[in-house]
């Protein structure tokens, strides 16, 4: 499977490392950067799963695209909640595979200043981090893209769709759900640190930022 996933990304003249366990992959992430990890869950010494929950503990915001043979909503949930921003069911087509790693080695969106600050919430463009009375929430590149997105549209309704097609490349059922998905992760995240109704759901359309940016800031 690793050999076919890393043939088809070439054939995209992708440039592709193929690492066959989770000691290889350390050692590559060791030695170089890298814009995407494509992770499967089974892994010859350890999980996929486990190895996105180190990566995120330790405070990276890698784009992790999960491929597994299960694919049902909780498996999902278990996917993203331990800190992937993408799922991907077997079998799959690898056309739709090198289309989520496009989409995923996109940057966020663009804002008019680097750093933006609501309260004791402060997101910083540059450094794509978010912190709350200054430590970093651990939140994930996709997670991120989100915030960035509303964040940048000042309060104003973002449809679903256009949430979609900025931070995945597409607008598909599977897209959707990990959209729900990932909202709830943030919000819970913000609220562990006090910080509640920061992401409005307006609804049947879309999602809005919730709170008004610091005077001084």
């Amino acid at each position: 499977m690793a050999d076919a996933v890393g043939a088809a990304l070439r054939a995209r003249s992708l440039t592709v490392v193929v690492a066959d366990s989770v000691r290889t992959a350390d050692a590559a992430f060791e030695a170089q950067h890298f814009d995407v990890a494509v992770v499967d869950i089974g892994l010859p010494d350890g999980c996929g799963l486990q190895w996105c929950r180190s990566t995120r503990e330790a405070g990276s915001t890698l784009p992790i695209l999960l491929l597994t043979a299960r694919a049902s909503v909780a498996d999902r949930v278990v996917g993203l909640d331990a800190g992937a921003d993408d799922y991907l069911g077997k079998p799959f087509a690898m056309d739709e595979l090198v289309a989520r790693v496009r989409a995923l080695s996109r940057r966020g969106p663009r804002w008019s200043e680097s750093v933006r600050t609501y309260g004791a919430l402060v997101v910083d463009r540059d450094k794509r981090t978010v912190a709350v009375d200054g430590a970093l929430l651990p939140l994930t590149g996709r997670e991120l893209d989100i915030v960035a997105l509303l964040v940048w549209r000042d309060g104003r309704v973002i449809s679903r769709d256009e949430i979609l097609e900025a931070v995945w490349g597409e607008a598909t059922e599977g897209a959707g759900a990990s959209l729900e998905v990932l909202v709830a992760r943030i919000r819970r995240k913000l609220a562990d640190r006090g910080v509640r109704e920061a992401v409005r759901t307006i609804r049947e359309v879309g999602y809005a930022w919730g709170l008004e940016r610091s005077k001084h800031a």
